[in-house]
C-alpha cells in the first residue's frame, strides 16, 4: 500500500562526495545544492508526457546551476583564453 503525497518531502542526497536537496512535492520535484534555492526542476506533467518531458529535462539541464563550486565542469564547457597579442 502507497501514501498519499500531500506535501513536500526533502531527502540530502551524496552526488559525487557533494550535498544536495531532493524535494519532492505532489506536482514536482526539485534537486538543488543543499543551502541553495535554485536547482534542477521537473513537473511530474511533462515528466510523463513524452516529449515534453524530454525538452523540459533538456532545458532544465541547460540552465540549472547545480554543480557544486569547485567541482568538475564536464569538458567542452569552459570558456577558452584567447592569446594576448602586443602590439608595437
Amino acid at each position: 500500500m502507497t501514501t498519499k503525497l500531500d506535501g513536500e518531502l526533502k531527502r540530502e542526497v551524496l552526488i559525487k562526495g557533494a550535498p544536495y536537496t531532493l524535494t519532492i512535492a505532489p506536482d514536482k520535484f526539485v534537486l538543488a545544492l543543499k543551502g541553495r534555492r535554485k536547482g534542477l526542476e521537473i513537473r511530474w506533467a511533462d515528466l510523463v508526457s513524452g516529449e515534453a518531458a524530454l525538452a523540459t529535462a533538456l532545458n532544465a539541464s541547460l540552465t540549472a546551476n547545480i554543480t557544486p563550486a569547485g567541482g568538475e565542469v564536464p569538458a567542452g564547457t569552459k570558456a577558452k583564453r584567447g592569446r594576448k597579442v602586443k602590439t608595437a
